[in-house]
């Protein structure tokens, strides 16, 4: 009797032990699960801030007119770029033409303000810092599809809002994050490393003053990074582009 108590006791133990097994490793797989859903959803959400997956699967350029003051000097820029094909960047300074230009291929810059006399070539990670910012419809929209990878990291304080972090990985191999604010939905910061002069730098930019424009779509009419802050005045969507701006 005293045995078959004992060993009623032992098997029991082992069978909570087995529960408690059990139901760790289902702690665990549902914690994966709910995080991988979690970053599903804020791509969801964002999307629908940002218009919707129809109207920014119909979006294929932009034309984004505006200014900025870097140390006193007052700058004009345009930035062109055409969906996955190619992005031009012209800058009146100081009464001489500037650009950056880049295509699926090559980019190629020109600053006669910084004493070039030719154009040079952009090196790789130049280049891919570029081929990164083709995309005029988001990286996290339709991620999978473009080649991208996207992970939620978690949640931050961004300039005092609570922000997504999330990282995304590009086909080419560039990272960077990007930070969704929890109440709007809206991308307000995306971080990354390039290399300047051989260096490598965190570049940072900022996004508020959300305006749609006449067509309809959302865009950040203010940007801040290292450089300085560029307002946009004016903002075009799917405007006719010639694919020749983006070859030196």
């Amino acid at each position: 009797m005293f045995f078959s108590h004992i060993l009623h006791i032992h098997t029991k133990i082992k069978t909570m032990k087995m529960i408690k097994i059990l139901f760790s490793a289902l702690v665990i797989l549902t914690g994966m699960q709910v995080k991988a859903q979690t970053a599903d959803e804020v791509i969801d959400k964002y999307v629908e801030a940002m218009g919707g997956k129809e109207k920014l699967a119909a979006l294929k350029s932009v034309k984004m007119s505006g200014s900025m003051s870097v140390q006193g000097t007052d700058i004009t820029l345009t930035i062109t770029k055409a969906h996955m094909t190619g992005m031009r960047v012209d800058m009146e300074i100081m009464g001489s033409s500037n650009y950056q230009v880049a295509n699926t291929k090559e980019g190629w810059v020109f600053m006669p303000v910084m004493g070039m006399g030719s154009p040079q070539q952009m090196d790789e990670d130049q280049f891919k810092s570029a081929a990164s910012q083709f995309d005029v419809q988001g990286a996290l929209f339709n991620a999978k599809e473009k080649g991208n990878t996207v992970e939620m990291v978690g949640k931050e304080k961004v300039d005092g809002a609570e922000a997504y972090n999330m990282k995304v990985t590009y086909q080419n191999g560039k990272t960077g994050n990007f930070f969704i604010d929890t109440k709007t939905n809206r991308l307000i910061k995306t971080s990354s490393k390039t290399t300047v002069q051989g260096q490598e730098m965190d570049m940072e930019t900022s996004f508020s003053d959300y305006k749609q424009n006449t067509d309809g779509y959302w865009f950040a009419y203010t940007t801040t990074n290292m450089q300085g802050t560029i307002t946009f005045d004016k903002i075009e969507s799917n405007v006719k582009v010639d694919e020749a701006i983006f070859k030196n």
